[in-house]
């Protein structure tokens, strides 16, 4: 019987410690600059990671004179098909690219939706994606609801993703969406500071509540119509359906939104009561749209700025309200 052949040993970095400093995975971290501080943890904890010959926990204080050698496999090939399903993307680099996803799509493969996904797209558009987190699979900066369309970022390595990843968190990256909310702001900008939450009684909704995590939307009203208003939604943070759960708790859910919609239509009493109700049937899905997206490349610090129109489903909606409008100015 002859053995099994063993796989390649992974590549392995020695480093020596000069001076005694903090926890191990965090002098790690400094010395290490292409590994995430997550992927140090999983290293530390499948043992890959040795001290004088011997594995140690993450909390250890490293100590003169030690050796640290640090084993980093490969990236495990992703289990997930690529699919040919077409893709918009408006920029690509070595670092990261930038795609305008259409509604409809679901952004991350889950229960239920193993394909079919964006990542089964970019799997197949995209031959150059690096191992982000030990997985070779694409690193989604930030996501976009299904049925939310626009701009969105991908990291092609884990430098890129780690340094992206940092910037949306010091809020240096910058999302504006198109939003239509029924009925009227009290001003024409208005700030939503809520913290958010997943909702104790239904676990697929979010909902404002005093112990979730801090939310801030700025939204600015662009246009005034009859029973709803065309918004400029910025946010400064990204929780799940932020906008949309944010305009719901001031009274103003995204038109079209099946989820917190708050009833469309039948909210609104009185003369625009008809025209709430033609804009609803004209209306083919919630109103969001990811239009701009500004943040700093994370290699060379350049300036970046993207911008994506309304897509050929909301864009009529646009126009025959404002026809509407100017019809009744005549």
């Amino acid at each position: 019987m002859t053995d099994a052949p063993r796989p390649e040993a992974a590549p392995r970095t020695r480093l020596v410690v000069e001076e005694a400093g903090g926890r191990l995975d965090a002098w790690l971290a400094a010395r290490l600059p292409d590994l995430s501080r997550s992927r140090i943890a999983q290293l530390l904890a499948d043992g890959r990671v040795t001290v004088n010959g011997r594995p140690v926990r993450k909390s250890y204080r490293p100590e003169p004179g030690d050796v640290v050698d640090v084993e980093v496999p490969p990236p495990a090939p992703s289990a997930l098909a690529a699919e040919p399903i077409p893709l918009d993307i408006v920029y690509q680099d070595e670092d990261l690219l930038v795609l305008d996803k259409p509604a409809g799509l679901v952004v991350h493969p889950a229960p239920g939706h193993r394909a079919g996904t964006l990542v089964n797209a970019l799997l197949h558009h995209v031959d150059d994606l690096s191992g982000i987190g030990g997985v070779l699979r694409p690193g989604i900066v930030h996501r976009l609801d299904k049925d939310t369309s626009g701009l969105l970022l991908v990291a092609k390595n884990d430098a890129a993703h780690r340094a992206l990843a940092d910037a949306l968190k010091r809020r240096e990256i910058r999302r504006i969406y198109w939003t239509l909310a029924w009925g009227h702001l009290a001003q024409d900008e208005v700030t939503v500071d809520a913290p958010i939450a997943r909702s104790a009684t239904d676990r697929k909704r979010m909902a404002v509540h005093e112990g979730g995590r801090r939310a801030v939307t700025r939204f600015t009203r662009l246009e005034r119509w009859p029973a709803a208003d065309l918004l400029r939604a910025e946010l400064e943070t990204g929780r799940t359906h932020q906008i949309r759960v944010h305009l719901a708790h001031i009274g103003h859910p995204v038109v079209g939104d099946p989820v917190y919609g708050g009833g469309g239509a039948r909210r609104v009493s009185g003369p625009a009561f008809p025209w709430a109700r033609e804009l609803e049937r004209r209306v083919p899905r919630q109103f969001l749209h990811a239009a701009e997206l500004r943040f700093r490349h994370p290699r060379t610090g350049q300036p970046m700025r993207f911008l994506s129109k309304l897509p050929e489903d909301l864009a009529p909606v646009v126009e025959w309200a404002r026809g509407g409008l100017a019809a009744a100015a005549e």
